[in-house]
């Protein structure tokens, strides 16, 4: 079986955890801003849909060139075997991105880039300049950086985080892979107890069951592969039957808890299509009321914000509460993300590291405040 120079594409700040799946999963990883190479045949670019979790895209590297003039990047484009990879019926939406280049204009660049495989096309497949385009689509993307050119194809399609369990969510809710990317920045692995004390829509305590019971984040959904003409069909139903077998059963508690009870119903929802709801226990409780006997487990959350004005005070009240209530957990090493910079003090406590990360386009950071499990600490 043909052999691809694969890539996976991540939020930044996450390109250490997706090189540490990748790594776990058996690959040589090369990693660069916002992407992690690897090699692999048509089976891992299954594996790695299937299994990643902190990833955005699994992409295949078709070529790399410098583009410094449309001539160059036309006469490059055209020169690639595009009858190949695209059977004359293909759809092909070409996204561009340019940065630090001299070409510096996407859509320009993305037309040339069309052009120059359609002309392609046309001349492979003997046909008078028109391409029907309706059948399935081949996702390809011209990226730009510092002049040099790279051409993929996209075998995902929408993103890895669409898990295909949510399909309602409360007021601003994490992304699945950045939640789950979160989680691997803790040490949790399903063995010690996990607290969630703000669950909102859910997404940090499924993704934990998820994590816990070993379930394949992507077999829920279907792939931009599964329409590619060339691709092996029974590899994807071969893998998720095999990603069935290896799920486990047994993992130490995962409380969800929510003082909106409107909220708690839709996270039970996501559980229930995630098949993850009889191993969560939501509650309804306020985080001034929390309480617990569990010990030497996490507790992680994603509270309020207050990025506007009007909401600011009613963030820091929580952050104080959670400080009078969570802070005195000690057998607990607990996670925070927000976007307010004088958290610490609310809180009460500073955190052992801070990492810097964007939840979508806002600057946020992960308070991590570790404890000791079992005499050892753990941490990333």
């Amino acid at each position: 079986m043909a052999k691809y120079q694969l890539f996976a594409t991540m939020g930044a700040g996450f390109e250490s955890v997706t090189k540490k799946e990748l790594q776990a999963l058996g690959y040589q990883t090369k990693t660069s801003n916002g992407r992690v190479f690897f090699t692999g045949d048509q089976a891992d670019i299954v594996k790695t849909n299937l299994w990643l979790r902190s990833a955005d895209r699994i992409k295949i590297l078709l070529k790399q060139f410098k583009a410094v003039s449309f001539e160059e990047l036309y006469d490059q484009t055209y020169a690639f075997d595009w009858s190949q990879l695209l059977p004359v019926d293909a759809k092909f939406p070409v996204a561009g991105r340019c940065v630090r280049s001299k070409l510096h204009s996407e859509p320009d660049v993305q037309s040339i880039v069309k052009k120059a495989i359609v002309d392609k096309m046309t001349a492979a497949y003997h046909r008078r300049g028109f391409l029907p385009e309706n059948g399935h689509a081949y996702p390809l993307e011209i990226r730009i950086y510092k002049d040099q050119a790279t051409l993929s194809l996209d075998t995902t399609g929408p993103s890895l985080f669409k898990r295909g369990y949510r399909v309602e969510h409360g007021g601003a809710p994490l992304k699945e892979n950045f939640a789950a990317g979160l989680l691997e920045l803790t040490p949790y692995d399903g063995s010690h107890p996990l607290i969630d004390p703000m669950t909102g829509s859910g997404t940090l305590a499924i993704e934990a069951a998820l994590i816990a019971k070993n379930i394949a984040p992507g077999c829920q959904r279907d792939f931009a592969y599964d329409g590619f003409d060339w691709f092996d069909p029974q590899l994807h139903q071969n893998a998720v039957l095999a990603a069935k077998e290896q799920v486990k059963t047994d993992h130490a508690p995962i409380w969800a808890s929510d003082i909106d009870q409107s909220v708690l119903e839709i996270a039970k929802l996501n559980a229930h299509n995630a098949g993850v709801l009889q191993d969560i226990d939501f509650k309804q409780v306020a985080v001034k009321d929390f309480a617990t006997d569990l010990e030497n487990g996490i507790i992680i959350a994603n509270p309020p914000y207050g990025k506007r004005l009007k909401d600011r005070r009613s963030a820091e009240d929580l952050y104080q509460q959670m400080g009078q209530v969570l802070r005195p957990l000690t057998s607990f090493s607990q996670y925070y993300l927000t976007a307010d910079p004088k958290f610490e003090t609310f809180f009460g406590a500073k955190a052992n590291k801070k990492r810097k990360l964007f939840n979508g386009n806002l600057r946020t950071d992960f308070y991590q405040y570790w404890a000791n499990f079992h005499g050892k600490k753990h941490h990333n």
